[in-house]
């Protein structure tokens, strides 16, 4: 998925004028947000083990290295294979030739947001591979030709009628000609077409939630039960997982556990948790031949040692953009990348450059509902922020954005001035703005007034009323 989030101006004004996806947008408060309002008020410690979370992997973090290797020797130790990928590029590339290696023809593929990171199905196909995902939101954005746009529910802007189109035309190869419209049918007629696919694959790809560096084990949470046939049937089994995924035991990971689905879907846990941990032993029924896992830097070895290094928390719930009032009003895509919303619009500069992608942290309203549901308590406002400084101090920010909040910051700086000044301003706009109540438009406010009025200022400013409660006067 190649990057469009210098276009995020243009992809709001467009999503924004889309009903279908403003109207499932609308669905996140009624169905993610109060399933977890409920679930985590149903758990009394819920508080106190988001604190142990971030205390637990902020120690994880300070010691990765030692915890990487201890799971690569892990898993060999468990007849699996470890391989180190820099960025995108060398993760495909290894994959590709696992693959090859393997005399792998078809390919499937669990929900990973890493592929979609690293354009794993492009790479793929691009060497000649048949691949199909299995997770069904993912699959139908593949036979759409679309990216995700929400991390957990990647088809969330997608309606009945639009799915059931795809499907109709897509299935006709595989002799359902007959086209539903009933979602229970939609579901059939996926499970008979993806149950051909898990049957007839030659290598399977899964993400890995955690990675675990006490068993050598990878653990998958899903919701249809994909992620097992896909890591069990076909002969080879590919992990693809960020090196940020490792945690020490399977304590830890039960810790995380209990926040994962509670924060994501409101759920107690996920339907399927699913541990594998190597390839099969002679004794196993099932499970596949080989076991790879392919562990991704991509610029997470760079956080570990800047001032974003607390982003490297994220377990991938979700939370954030299920509460985040921008992405609610312009959905995933908008975004222009794989990653959405609050954590997208710290992860994506990083990955993809501040050059392309500061239209993101510039969008945030910074009214913090990202920090007061994330499980492991990301500072996510402070982290935008701190991309706007960066954005500010490379110059990368328009010359009048730049003159004008260094004029306000000398302003600011200078009370003597700045206090007179605002005093004249308010009592100016008070009086043009009085017989209205409101401005339809203001200079230098264009963005706010083309959309929606601005009030008039009512009654004295804060200073002068801070003046008097010092006075004793209120």
């Amino acid at each position: 998925m190649q990057p469009r989030s210098r276009d995020f101006k243009a992809l709001s004004a467009k999503s924004m004028k889309d009903e279908n996806l403003q109207g499932a947008l609308r669905q996140l408060e009624t169905g993610f947000v109060r399933a977890r309002r409920d679930s985590a008020s149903a758990l009394p410690e819920f508080e106190a083990l988001r604190d142990q979370a971030r205390d637990r992997l902020d120690d994880v973090l300070a010691n990765l290295d030692i915890h990487l290797l201890a799971y690569e020797q892990k898993v060999k130790s468990q007849g699996g294979h470890v391989h180190w990928a820099r960025d995108g590029k060398e993760l495909c590339e290894i994959v590709s030739k696992i693959c090859h290696d393997a005399e792998a023809k078809k390919i499937i593929r669990g929900k990973s947001m890493i592929g979609e990171e690293a354009g794993l199905n492009e790479a793929l196909e691009s060497d000649g591979f048949e691949v199909m995902e299995t997770d069904l939101g993912e699959y139908i954005l593949q036979l759409s030709k679309e990216g995700p746009s929400h991390i957990i529910a990647p088809a969330i802007h997608k309606t009945k009628d639009e799915i059931s189109d795809l499907f109709h035309e897509a299935h006709k190869a595989h002799g359902l000609t007959e086209r539903q419209s009933e979602t229970s049918a939609l579901v059939a007629e996926a499970r008979q077409v993806l149950r051909e696919a898990f049957l007839n694959a030659d290598a399977g790809i899964t993400g890995a939630n955690f990675l675990i560096a006490e068993t050598g084990s990878n653990i998958i949470v899903t919701n249809e039960g994909n992620g097992d046939l896909s890591c069990t049937l076909p002969r080879v089994h590919i992990v693809t997982a960020a090196i940020d995924k490792v945690i020490p035991t399977l304590e830890d990971a039960s810790l995380l556990l209990r926040l994962l689905a509670r924060s994501a879907t409101g759920q107690e846990i996920t339907a399927y948790t699913t541990l594998s941990t190597g390839p099969k032993h002679p004794v196993d029924a099932d499970g596949p031949e080989e076991y790879h896992v392919v562990l991704i830097d991509n610029g997470r070895s760079e956080m570990l040692g800047n001032e974003f290094r607390e982003m490297l928390r994220c377990i991938r719930c979700g939370a954030c953009m299920n509460h985040c009032p921008v992405y609610g009003n312009i959905g995933g895509h908008a975004y222009g990348w794989v990653y959405p919303g609050p954590m997208g619009s710290v992860l994506t500069p990083l990955m993809v450059g501040l050059d392309e992608a500061g239209n993101l942290p510039n969008a945030c309203t910074l009214n913090g509902r990202c920090q007061e549901v994330c499980p492991v308590r990301i500072p996510l406002p402070r982290l935008l922020k701190a991309h706007r400084v960066r954005e500010f101090e490379s110059r990368l920010t328009s010359s009048l954005v730049r003159y004008g909040l260094a004029g306000w910051a000398w302003l600011a700086k200078n009370p003597v001035i700045y206090h007179p000044l605002m005093n004249v301003s308010m009592r100016v706009m008070a009086i043009l703005g009085r017989r209205r109540g409101a401005f339809k438009w203001m200079p230098f406010a264009s963005g706010w007034t083309d959309v929606r009025d601005l009030p008039a200022p009512q009654g004295p400013t804060f200073q002068s009323i801070w003046r008097k409660r010092k006075r004793g006067d209120l």
